[in-house]
């Protein structure tokens, strides 16, 4: 019996795709469900270090729900870096504007803050509605198990 580890290599990980229908789940819950597919860390062979994660399409996305007062209370802040710059904007309005937006910066969030991160967060495709163009890709149609 050896003692040494095993480590995962990129290229060696069968990445499969998966298609979720975010329509009615709550954004943070969905984030968080999402941000552990695209590290891997539902497969068995989960390696921190590499990218074993898989490719997520997420369709209905404008018709994600947060819970509470979350929807007018929840400011998303930039700064462009001049004097007077600071941009507001509610979740309300990214919703209405940018539901992609709004979805993939919740996930960056839950992401390692490095290149790794970067290049999972790649795999994640967001639309709003109920279409995409991954056919190609045969995705399964993932069912997740989230509280509403």
């Amino acid at each position: 019996m050896s003692d040494k580890s095993f480590m995962a290599k990129e290229n060696e990980v069968d990445k499969k795709w998966f298609v979720v229908d975010a329509a009615g789940l709550v954004v943070g819950r969905l984030a968080s469900e999402l941000a552990n597919r695209l590290r891997g860390k539902t497969k068995a062979i989960y390696t921190p270090h590499n990218d074993v994660g898989d490719f997520v399409v997420v369709v209905n996305a404008d018709k994600v729900r947060f819970t509470g007062r979350k929807l007018d209370d929840k400011l998303y802040v930039r700064y462009s870096g001049y004097i007077g710059g600071l941009k507001q904007t509610t979740a309300r309005d990214l919703l209405e504007r940018k539901p992609r937006d709004l979805l993939m910066h919740a996930v960056r969030g839950m992401l390692p803050k490095n290149s790794l991160g970067r290049r999972q967060l790649k795999k994640l495709k967001v639309y709003a509605g109920p279409e995409h163009p991954h056919s190609a890709q045969k995705p399964e149609k993932l069912d997740l198990k989230i509280r509403t």
